[in-house]
């Protein structure tokens, strides 16, 4: 395993606040909005620079063109709620999925992630949606590899039976470039890892409710999606990757070779493949004390 890719970025972030963009199928469901708040909020740990929106295709939206675009307009809502945008703005990402590994689906994101990632100073990709943007970005300039870490939502643990993940399986030609094109990738799964941060009703009201408009509305967009039966909890999954650039000492992780994404989802291991960082656990009450209080304080 070529351990030199550790130094180029998979080390844990420092010299805060670190450079980064955010790639984001904002309307997917709910847990986006979360994550851009609070990347937008975490200003002492991070400089927001762009955000990207990414294509979704489910119950809300027609298909992954239209699910870029609801995301591109619930991008907005957000940064309204909030009274501030990223600092360079805010891009139409892919209208399709890749056709093949090695497609480049063009669009402004593409081009201003690839232009942006030349200026001084490493960027972090974190991408909380299918991987398209990112991996046509890769596929379009494959130098782009040796500017920027990717820090992806996306897949179940490289140790479970199988990756059949939403973001994983909308665009497989997009998560496989993640895997095979070098770039330095700290991936955060979805079971038993980002599946930690569960939240409910009467918490997140606790919390936000009364605060400022964004935290209106993130108990708004909480209530009309998720149902009041006894019980009933959310996972909020994409604040993890958002809260691995603020405190890395939130997180349990290795470095492990590369998986290869199978056709049926599954991991396959290769010792000979490249570095990745792979999060095994999380420390929820952290992650959500520090969201909550950011949003509190802004009000």
């Amino acid at each position: 395993m070529d351990l030199s890719l550790i130094g180029r970025g998979l080390t844990n972030p420092s010299g805060h606040p670190v450079r980064m963009v955010l790639d984001t199928d904002t309307y997917n469901e709910i847990d986006d909005q979360f994550a851009l708040a609070y990347a937008l909020l975490a200003q002492d740990a991070m400089c927001c620079e762009a955000v990207y929106a990414a294509p979704f295709h489910n119950e809300r939206s027609d298909g992954p063109g239209d699910g870029m675009r609801k995301s591109l307009e619930e991008i907005e809502r957000v940064c309204t709620a909030l009274g501030m945008r990223p600092r360079d703005g805010i891009f139409s990402g892919s209208e399709r999925w890749l056709a093949s590994a090695d497609d480049v689906v063009d669009s402004p994101a593409v081009d201003d992630l690839i232009e942006r990632s030349k200026r001084e100073g490493l960027l972090y990709v974190v991408a909380i949606g299918a991987p398209t943007n990112v991996a046509a970005a890769l596929n379009k300039d494959p130098t782009l590899k040796e500017r920027i870490v990717v820090v992806w939502l996306g897949g179940h643990p490289l140790r479970w039976h199988i990756t059949d993940e939403f973001n994983c399986r909308q665009d497989k030609h997009a998560s496989r470039v993640l895997f095979d094109s070098g770039v330095p990738h700290v991936m955060v799964p979805c079971a038993n890892v980002a599946q930690a941060l569960t939240t409910t009703r009467a918490e997140v009201h606790e919390a936000l409710e009364g605060q400022g408009a964004i935290g209106d509305y993130l108990c708004q967009i909480y209530d009309d999606y998720v149902d009041t039966s006894i019980g009933r909890s959310k996972v909020i999954w994409d604040i993890s990757a958002v809260a691995w650039l603020i405190n890395a000492n939130w997180f349990t992780t290795r470095i492990t070779p590369s998986p290869i994404l199978t056709d049926d989802d599954r991991w396959q291991r290769d010792e000979r493949r490249h570095p990745i960082r792979e999060v095994l656990a999380l420390s929820r009450d952290a992650i959500y004390h520090d969201l909550f209080s950011r949003v509190r304080r802004l009000s």
